[in-house]
């Protein structure tokens, strides 16, 4: 690495013009590939209306993409000389204000501008997170700095603003992008990753710190545009010999090691690797097993080996079938005897099998149930289902060998699943319910009814199970009932809250209302509106009627009042006004000293009425006003395009009760992955969550709409409530871990891995 200041410099600008050259040459590669997901989610089945809205935003894209890569390279380019891309608001959206010039909220657009901006550049560091840090501590370095600047063309949350901004200029809206979100944040988490890996690379070279290890994960086949940016710019660079393009791992040949980000990715790599070392060992003793997983159509299993599984499946069913009417009791049929059964099964049916490959799928079969039924965590009364299902199992693992090579096989998924809802009971000291005992009991006698149906039959029962485990908690738990009762209650209310407060602000954006009154209206009668009508029957009660003219009388009182009429009006008006803001902030849980302080700023806002510094409301625009607030529910957004996060509701702290536990704060500052994650977490699961002082197992009951809110419940009953974000930051912060650190299936795949490694010959006897 050269040594003089000015040298270095001149290296870190280099860099900086040969990613911005790199991004220029690349952006139009990244616009098709953004087009052409475009076109497949378009292909997929949907509803009527959803279909119409893809194929609608491809025949959109189509005509405004060359205007939105124009942009951004246009955008870009204002980087080449000095390495720096303003980062200032997209677009230099300009802020609302009311015809007084006085300030008012920010609209609903610029919000949610922000947002997605920041949801992009989010997504470029999850992926992109090990890259940047290498090559954020090497710039430093050369420049000899402690950061880089904000505008830097290196930060990822310039390339998200110029991204989003040329987006709008180019015509597309907000809901297109949230359309094509999953695909935007994919393509351009690739195309930064891949940036930053190829800047690393030369200055590797460049001996620019090589004890920062050069991720050797990228793989150079979706864009080239970084490449051929550095190959054509580091010849001349100063005090340095020629260089090719490529690191020390030679990027353009490297095979990628792929690196999801998260838990929950992690886990599917773990699932993976674990699937991947249990085929390496069968491949080493029977290479044509791995042949099987490769064949076009695997062949089905011999007849004589159906007939085998046929008969051991009723066998195994009459000798574990509880008593009539009455729950399998861990007497009834020992955890021994079961094991035993199905070893005697096991060797009949390895008699009848023709070939080398079906024996060993028997074998490593039998060890995977081995492992289930040993499981201490199932309960007793349960494990007869669990041992009832290797038959069905067997018959499907013979035909599909892809059970053993695949993580998302529906029938290591439904496993999966009914052991993550059972598996905590019996450290709870509870038994399962009657009803999710009776539907496992259930689920396996459909499997067991239709033997020739394989890998659909699975996919329809764990269909069904979801979709049962969902009514459970809601309505047939007596643990949970309440609390998801309780839970949807607030979802309703905030849902309701911020659909009154987006369309408030549409309905008074041009209209002078004092700003106290404004603010009122936003910050806490929606909030008493949505919860009258939750209380009292819907939108239509009466009492929810009367809020909503409360609302119309005081943005009426609060217009100048010039006229003696007026004022007196307003004066005889004024008491039964306050008297009903009152009685709605107390409905609504609105303290006491916090209602008084409202009042206060609403007699002050009152006041410039009287003094006519208020502005004069036409009278037609306030019949206009009053109209549409009578009607208000029918301009309403759609509940399914709210969003209940912390932009638009801080403290849900209001709806704490005895039953139910508002998590309001504690955790870290989550990442994408994190937020990913906790979006994935599947009901009925069981998770140690460690808050207000109590370590303790608690069950995922509930998730709302687009699982903004979730409900977790004790063995107790009691429920804790956590907004999506808050519940990203526990995970973060590893306050709330999953009761099982790897599925009932990875588990028993792991033992079957360990029984082998000891005596690989019981694959071939």
């Amino acid at each position: 690495m050269a040594t003089s200041p000015s040298t270095q410099s001149a290296l870190a600008q280099q860099a900086r013009r040969a990613y911005v050259e790199g991004a220029l040459r690349g952006l139009p590669g990244v616009v098709q590939a953004i087009e052409k997901g475009a076109r497949a989610i378009a292909s997929q089945s949907a509803e009527p209306a959803l279909a119409m809205k893809r194929r609608d935003l491809v025949l959109d894209l189509q005509k405004a993409a060359p205007f939105w890569q124009q942009g951004m390279i246009s955008m870009l380019r204002s980087g080449l000389t000095s390495g720096m891309v303003s980062a200032s608001r997209p677009g230099d959206l300009p802020h609302p204000s009311t015809r007084s010039g006085s300030l008012s909220l920010v609209d609903d657009d610029t919000i949610e501008h922000e947002i997605l901006s920041s949801r992009l550049a989010l997504a470029m560091m999850d992926r992109a997170s090990w890259e940047f840090s290498d090559l954020r501590s090497r710039i430093n370095q050369l420049e000899r700095r402690e950061e880089l600047d904000p505008n830097d063309a290196f930060r990822p949350h310039v390339l998200a603003r110029i991204a989003t901004a040329s987006w709008r200029a180019a015509g597309l809206s907000l809901e297109a992008w949230r359309v094509l979100q999953a695909v935007l944040h994919e393509e351009f988490a690739q195309f930064v990753e891949e940036g930053y890996h190829e800047i690393n690379a030369w200055l590797v070279q460049r001996r620019v710190m090589p004890e920062v290890d050069l991720r050797p994960y990228i793989k150079r086949s979706v864009n080239s545009a970084w490449v051929g940016s550095v190959a054509s710019g580091v010849h001349t660079l100063p005090g340095g010999t020629t260089t090719s393009g490529h690191g020390r791992m030679g990027v353009g040949e490297e095979t990628r090691m792929m690196t999801r980000a998260g838990p929950l990715a992690r886990g599917i790599d773990h699932a993976e690797a674990v699937l991947g070392r249990l085929n390496k060992l069968i491949g080493r003793q029977l290479p044509e097993f791995v042949a099987t997983q490769q064949a076009a159509a695997p062949a089905p299993a011999s007849p004589a080996l159906r007939a085998a599984i046929s008969d051991a499946q009723q066998g195994i069913a009459r000798r574990l079938a509880p008593a009539s009417g009455a729950r399998t009791e861990v007497g009834a049929v020992s955890t021994p005897a079961m094991l035993e059964e199905l070893h005697q099964r096991k060797q009949a049916l390895k008699q009848a099998a023709a070939t080398p490959v079906e024996r060993a799928t028997i074998e490593i079969v039998a060890l995977l149930f081995q492992s289930i039924l040993t499981e201490e965590r199932i309960p007793a009364s349960v494990r007869v289902w669990f041992a009832r299902l290797q038959m069905p199992v067997l018959r499907v693992a013979v035909s599909e060998p892809d059970f053993f090579a695949t993580v998302d096989h529906p029938a290591r998924k439904l496993i999966d699943r009914m052991g993550a809802c059972v598996m905590g009971f019996d450290a709870t000291g509870r038994a399962v319910a009657d009803l999710l005992e009776k539907e496992i009991k259930r689920v396996v006698q459909v499997v067991e009814a239709y033997p020739d149906t394989g890998r659909r039959v699975f996919q329809t029962v764990l269909t069904e199970f979801e979709k049962f485990l969902e009514h459970y908690f809601k309505n047939a738990n007596e643990a949970s009932r309440k609390g998801v009762s309780l839970a949807q209650q607030v979802e309703q209310r905030e849902t309701m809250a911020i659909q009154y407060t987006i369309e408030l602000r549409k309905m008074l954006n041009e209209v002078p209302v004092q700003e106290g009154v404004r603010e009122f209206l936003f910050q806490v009668w929606a909030d008493v509106m949505a919860m009258t009508a939750v209380k009292s029957g819907g939108a239509q009660s009466e009492q929810t009627k009367a809020m909503k003219r409360a609302a119309a009388d005081l943005i009426w009182s609060a217009s100048a009042k010039v006229s003696r009429e007026e004022r007196a009006d307003v004066i005889r008006r004024l008491p039964p006004l306050l008297k009903t803001l009152r009685e709605g902030m107390e409905h609504a849980g609105v303290p006491l000293d916090k209602q008084d302080e409202h009042i206060q700023k609403l007699n002050n806002s009152l006041a410039a009425a009287f003094t006519a510094k208020a502005a004069v409301i036409p009278h037609e625009r306030l019949e206009e006003l009053m109209g549409r607030l009578e009607t208000l529910e029918e301009l309403l957004p759609e509940a399914a395009d709210v969003e209940i996060d912390e932009s638009m509701v801080l403290d849900l702290s209001g709806h704490e009760s005895s039953e139910l536990e508002v998590v309001g704060e504690g955790g870290s500052m989550p990442t994408p992955a994190m937020v990913a994650w906790a979006r994935e977490l599947q009901v009925g699961s069981w998770y140690m969550l460690d808050y207000r002082g109590r370590n303790e197992q608690v069950q995922l009951a509930w998730q709302g709409l687009r699982k903004q809110l979730t409900l977790f419940v004790s063995p107790q009953g009691r429920g804790i409530l956590f907004q999506q974000h808050r519940l990203a930051a526990f995970l973060q912060a590893g306050l709330l871990v999953p009761a099982q650190e790897e599925s009932l299936t990875v588990k028993a795949t792991r033992s079957a891995l360990a029984k082998l490694d000891v005596d690989p010959s019981r694959l071939l006897n």
